[in-house]
C-alpha cells in the first residue's frame, strides 16, 4: 500500500555570520604629527549549530506499590511513515497533547527510484517491490528531514520492512522462514545506513538516529510467524512486535514470548458496526464499503473510527488498564477519513487524566520495572471492549 508524497520542503537553517568593525582614532593636539589607529576588520567564523535536544520521556519511571492503579497507556503507531500532510498533522497534534507514538519506516523510502536495484527481497529480482520506492533525491531528503523532526519530538522509531510482500505476490511474508525475514531487515538496515552512498546523495540532513534506535516491528500486512520472525528479531537486538494477531478478544496487558514483547492489534468490539473488529485502520475501511474510495462514506468512517476507539479507552480506563494498540497508516484513503478522526481521538484522549500516549520502547521499560507479581495479575484480568457489555 503505497503512502501519499507531499512537496513541502523544510527550510535548511540560516547562519548568520557576524562581522565586527572595529575602527578608532586619536590625535595629540600637542603633536604635529597626528597619530592614526589603522582601521581593523575583522570577520568571525560561525560556531557549527548545535544539534538539536531531542524531546524527553512522558512516562514517569517509578514502581508502583501494590494496589496503585497503572496509568492507562494508549500506543499510537503509523505504518511506512511516507511524506504527507498527515505527518504534519500528527507531529502538531503530539506536541499540543504531550503524546509520543511510534514511526514504522518503509526501507523503500530510503532508495530514489533509479536506484531501486540495491533492494532484494526474499526470493525476488534487484528492484522487485509490491509498492512505490522513495522517488527523486529531493523527496528522499524530505523524507529524511521528516524522520528527523518525528526523532527529534521524542518519537519511537521502528521498521515496517522493506518490500510490503503481501497475500498475492509470489513470495508473501506468511510464508517467510526465520532466513527471510533475517534478509529482509538486513536490507533494512543497510538502506537506512547506507542511503546516502547507495543514492550518490551529498546534500541535506544526515540521519539523526542510527540501526540502535530500532527495537520494534510491525510487519507488513501483519503476516508472518512468531516461530519465523522472532528469531529474525532477537538477531538484530529488537524487543517488541505489533503484528501478530490477537489470541483472543478485546484489549489485554501484553506479553513477553520468546524474548519479544507482543503488542497485538487488538480485535474489539466496534459500537457502530456491532460487531467485533480489528482495530486497524485498513480493517476499518474494509468492513465499511470493501475498502472502496466512496466519498460519500468519509463522514461514516469516521465516527466508526472514533466511537471504536473511544469505547475502547472507557472500558480499559474504568477496567483492566490494558495498553492500548492503536494501529495506522498516514495514507489518505477514502479521502482522508482516517488521519483526522485519529488526530481529534489523540487530543482528546491524550489529555485526559492519567492518560500517557507513550511509545512502545518506554510502556516496555516501564513494565520491566513493576513487581512481576503485580505485572502478572494485570495480565491474569480480563480483557476489556469484547462486546457490547463488557
Amino acid at each position: 500500500m503505497a503512502i501519499g508524497r507531499g512537496t513541502r520542503m523544510i527550510s535548511a537553517p540560516i547562519v548568520v555570520v557576524l562581522t565586527v568593525l572595529l575602527a578608532g582614532c586619536a590625535t595629540s593636539a600637542k603633536s604635529a604629527v597626528p597619530e592614526t589607529i589603522p582601521n581593523i576588520s575583522t570577520t568571525l567564523s560561525p560556531a557549527p549549530p548545535s544539534p538539536p535536544t531531542r524531546v524527553a520521556s512522558n512516562v514517569p519511571m517509578k514502581r508502583l506499590a501494590p494496589g496503585e492503579k497503572p496509568p492507562q497507556f494508549i500506543l499510537f503507531s503509523f505504518d511506512g511513515v511516507g511524506v504527507s500532510k498527515n505527518w504534519d498533522l500528527f507531529l502538531r497534534t503530539a506536541a499540543e497533547s504531550d503524546a509520543r507514538f511510534t514511526a514504522l519506516m518503509t526501507g523503500l523510502y530510503f532508495l530514489t527510484d533509479t536506484k531501486k536495484r540495491q533492494y532484494r527481497g526474499p526470493g525476488y529480482k534487484p528492484g522487485e517491490a509490491a509498492i512505490g520506492f522513495g522517488g527523486s533525491k529531493k523527496e528522499v531528503i524530505e523524507e529524511i528531514t521528516y524522520l528527523n523532526r518525528t526523532w527529534y519530538d521524542g518519537h519511537e522509531m521502528g521498521t515496517h520492512f522493506v518490500g510490503h510482500f503481501c497475500a498475492g505476490t509470489k513470495n508473501p511474508g506468511k510464508s517467510w522462514t526465520s532466513a527471510e525475514w533475517r534478509h529482509e531487515l538486513a536490507q533494512f538496515f543497510r538502506l537506512m545506513t547506507q542511503w546516502r552512498e547507495l543514492n550518490g546523495i551529498r546534500t541535506g540532513p544526515d540521519l539523526a538516529f542510527g540501526p540502535e534506535a530500532v527495537k520494534g516491528a510491525r510487519t507488513q500486512c501483519l503476516e508472518g510467524s512468531m516461530k519465523a520472525l522472532f528469531p529474525a528479531l532477537r538477531a538484530y537486538d529488537m524487543m517488541w512486535d505489533s503484528s501478530m494477531p490477537a489470541s483472543r478478544p478485546g484489549v489485554y496487558w501484553p506479553s513477553k514470548i520468546n524474548g519479544i514483547w507482543e503488542f497485538p492489534v487488538p480485535y474489539v468490539w466496534s459500537p457502530a458496526l456491532k460487531q467485533r473488529q480489528t482495530a486497524l485502520d485498513y480493517n476499518f475501511w474494509y468492513s465499511v464499503n470493501k475498502a472502496t474510495d466512496r466519498p460519500a462514506d468519509r463522514a461514516r468512517i469516521a465516527r466508526v473510527v472514533t466511537s471504536t476507539y473511544d469505547y475502547m479507552l472507557r472500558r480499559a480506563y474504568e477496567g483492566n488498564r490494558a495498553p492500548l494498540v492503536i494501529a495506522n497508516h498516514l495514507n489518505t484513503w477514502n479521502t482522508n477519513a482516517f488521519n483526522p478522526a485519529t488526530a481529534a481521538f489523540m487530543r482528546r484522549a491524550c489529555t485526559k487524566p492519567e492518560v500517557i500516549c507513550a511509545t512502545h520502547q518506554d510502556v516496555i521499560a516501564w513494565m520491566e520495572l513493576q513487581d512481576p507479581a503485580v505485572l502478572k495479575k494485570w495480565r491474569s484480568m480480563a480483557p476489556v471492549a469484547v462486546d457490547a457489555h463488557h
